[in-house]
C-alpha cells in the first residue's frame, strides 16, 4: 500500500481511507474540491438566510434566489465528484466490503465502470445543455443559465478521472484495504 504523501498527511481534509486506490498527485485536487464544497454550502446557507431576512423586512433582494440556485447546483455536482474520489457515494460499498478476491475485484470494477459510463453521459449531455443555455438568461440580472448548468460536464469529467484512478489502482493493488479488516475478523469468528 502506498504511503501518504506529505501533502495528504499535512491536510486532514484529504481522507487516508482507501489510500491504495488514490494517486498522490490528485490529493491537492481533492482538497480544492472539498474547499469548493464548503464555500458552496456556506454561500447557499447565507443566501437563504439573507433572502428570508430581506423578505421579512419587506425589502427583498431578488438576486439572492439566483445566487442560491448557483451555490446549490455547484455544491451538488462538486460534491458528487469529490464523493467519488473519497469513496463516499452509493457504490454498493457495504456489499463489496464483505467480499474478497476475484469476486470482489469483478464487482468493484463493474461498479466503477457503471459510474464511468454515467459520467460520460454527464460530460456529453451536460456540455450540449450548457452550450444551449448560453442563449437563455435568468431575470432580473440576465445571467446565462450556463452559470448553473456548466458544472455538470466539469463534474462528469472529474468523476471519470476518479473512476479511472480507482479502477487502475484497484486492479493493480486490489480493492481491499486496511479499513476492510473489521469484516475479515467477523468472518473468522
Amino acid at each position: 500500500m502506498a504511503a501518504p504523501t506529505d501533502f495528504a498527511a499535512s491536510r486532514a481534509i484529504v481522507l487516508q481511507r482507501h489510500r491504495h486506490l488514490k494517486w498522490p498527485w490528485l490529493d491537492p485536487l481533492e482538497s480544492l474540491l472539498m474547499l469548493a464544497c464548503g464555500i458552496c454550502i456556506a454561500g447557499f446557507t447565507l443566501c437563504v438566510f439573507f433572502d428570508v431576512v430581506t423578505r421579512s423586512i419587506g425589502m427583498p433582494w431578488l438576486w439572492l434566489q439566483q445566487a442560491t440556485t448557483a451555490f446549490f447546483a455547484w455544491g451538488v455536482f462538486v460534491g458528487t465528484a469529490v464523493a467519488t474520489r473519497r469513496h463516499d457515494h452509493i457504490y454498493l460499498a457495504e456489499i463489496t466490503k464483505r467480499m474478497t478476491g476475484a469476486r470482489r475485484t469483478v464487482i468493484e470494477t463493474i461498479n466503477r465502470l457503471v459510474v464511468f459510463v454515467v459520467a460520460c453521459f454527464m460530460v456529453w449531455f451536460g456540455t450540449r445543455n450548457a452550450i444551449l443555455d448560453l442563449g437563455s438568461f435568468r431575470m432580473p440580472w440576465l445571467i446565462p443559465l450556463t452559470v448553473y448548468t456548466g458544472i455538470v460536464p466539469i463534474s462528469g469529467a472529474l468523476i471519470m478521472l476518479f473512476a479511472v484512478e480507482q479502477m487502475v489502482n484497484g486492479l493493480k493493488y486490489g480493492y481491499e484495504g486496511p479499513e476492510d479488516n473489521e469484516f475479515q475478523a467477523e468472518r473468522a469468528a
